[in-house]
């Protein structure tokens, strides 16, 4: 992520008429120093109570939902109870995800596999935006093969 994406996050905050409090910016340095890990608010909430530790889990839900209305999160279920968020790339469809359906581990997949299916949707006259993969599974290490 690095100093581009926090400013990618300053910029948009400034468009929204808010400001990078001290409570966003540990939310965010959390983020960027857990990227690609795909974790739950309440996981970001532990990690940034070790930094400020009398925030409440409100104050980061609420940056958390700020973050993913201004595009720079992306928030997304892989189970039905819980939100994950990750950073999000501008002008990129989401990658899709592995999840291990025993132990829970997230993995990503690069390669976009739905694109032709896009082409015939649009072809009907649908306007595709965006589009979101979760491929549910057993991971190698729950196979005993890593």
């Amino acid at each position: 992520m690095g100093e581009m994406a926090v400013n990618r996050v300053l910029e948009r905050l400034q468009q929204a008429n808010c400001k990078m409090t001290p409570q966003r910016m540990a939310v965010l340095q959390v983020l960027e120093e857990n990227q690609g890990r795909h974790l739950t608010a309440e996981q970001i909430f532990l990690m940034v109570k070790h930094r400020m530790p009398l925030i409440g889990m409100a104050t980061v839900y609420r940056t958390l939902e700020l973050f993913a209305g201004l595009g720079v999160l992306n928030k997304a279920s892989f189970d039905e109870a819980r939100f994950r968020y990750e950073f999000g790339e501008e002008d990129r469809h989401r990658h899709h995800h592995l999840m291990c359906v025993e132990c829970g581990e997230i993995a990503e997949l690069e390669e976009d596999l739905l694109h032709s299916l896009e082409r015939q949707v649009e072809e009907s006259g649908f306007q595709v935006l965006d589009h979101a993969l979760v491929i549910y599974g057993r991971c190698a290490r729950c196979r005993g093969l890593a």
